[in-house]
């Protein structure tokens, strides 16, 4: 393995003030450093990525040379993200347990995200991160202690446990069908439809259900998640085809319509999974339990 080119922390703190100042003085000052102390460790930075940083300017202090403007941004993304990282353990302290969450982005915002209330409350040593992706989650490495997801229910490596179906209804603004009514579901298609990249096969699916062949299935403008079709069917930009449990608020509230009543089962369901034989590790036990009373709660279906 080739050596690694590791500049002193303090190092970095004395460019970056330096740059940020373009002064020795001035960031000696805030450092707390004598000025010397300060130019003695940008010189030795300097000498080990070799390139010079700063040009020095007599009279007028210091300017960054290109190669010291772009260190300068990754050495503020380093700072920012140890700042970071310290301040989220300072937060936590000792006898707190971190437990990891991935989910989907529509998913965690409109489902997972309110159905957490309480649990702190309950459990004030179990610290959630919850974080959203639309890549797949990575179990197994640790990634994750729990996640979830939509589909069979076979995880390598994992243990899956099943949360509950769905129902797809297509939804729109009251304004897209202001003027006329539709007499049935085929008309529907004359409409614009909103495309939804995790599940390209729904459109067709639902009027194929009802037995209707359309060549606009497959049409419209394409969005990578849920939570992006139902804003743009809030604004008025068509109709898109969402599972119900996602848009109980906006159709209670009279935000989005149905504009075609017929309920497509959803094939897959969701679930909850965490790495095979951590079901005992006391934070995931509490947490799985919390989902599931939650999940039974929301009797989205049987």
């Amino acid at each position: 393995m080739p050596k690694l080119l590791l500049p002193t922390m303090n190092a970095l703190l004395c460019f970056e003030a330096s740059a940020r100042h373009l002064s020795f003085t001035r960031a000696a000052e805030e450092l707390n450093l004598t000025q010397s102390a300060v130019s003695k460790q940008v010189a030795q930075l300097e000498d080990m990525l070799l390139n010079q940083l700063f040009f020095r300017v007599r009279k007028r202090g210091l300017k960054l040379t290109p190669a010291g403007e772009l260190y300068l941004t990754e050495v503020g993304k380093i700072l920012s993200q140890v700042d970071i990282s310290s301040r989220y353990i300072l937060s936590y302290g000792g006898e707190a347990e971190v437990l990891k969450i991935a989910t989907q982005p529509t998913f965690g915002s409109c489902w997972l995200s309110p159905n957490l209330k309480g649990f702190s409350d309950l459990h004030p040593n179990i610290h959630l991160d919850v974080r959203s992706d639309l890549e797949p989650f990575d179990l197994v490495r640790a990634q994750a202690d729990v996640a979830f997801f939509y589909g069979h229910g076979s995880w390598p490596g994992a243990t899956c446990i099943e949360l509950f179906g769905e129902e797809v209804v297509p939804v729109c603004s009251p304004s897209i069908i202001s003027d006329h009514i539709l007499n049935n579901a085929a008309e529907v298609a004359s409409l614009p439809l909103l495309q939804c990249a995790s599940r390209p096969e729904a459109w067709h699916e639902w009027f194929e259900d009802q037995g209707i062949n359309t060549d606009n299935s497959y049409h419209g403008t394409r969005f990578d998640t849920f939570y992006m079709c139902i804003r743009a069917a809030k604004a008025g930009c068509g109709v898109a085809l969402i599972p119900r449990f996602l848009v109980e608020e906006e159709l209670a509230d009279g935000k989005l319509i149905t504009p075609w009543g017929y309920k497509k089962i959803s094939r897959n369901k969701h679930f909850i999974a965490f790495p095979e034989h951590s079901g005992d590790v006391p934070k995931i036990e509490k947490f799985v339990s919390w989902i599931l009373k939650k999940a039974e709660s929301q009797r989205i279906l049987p």
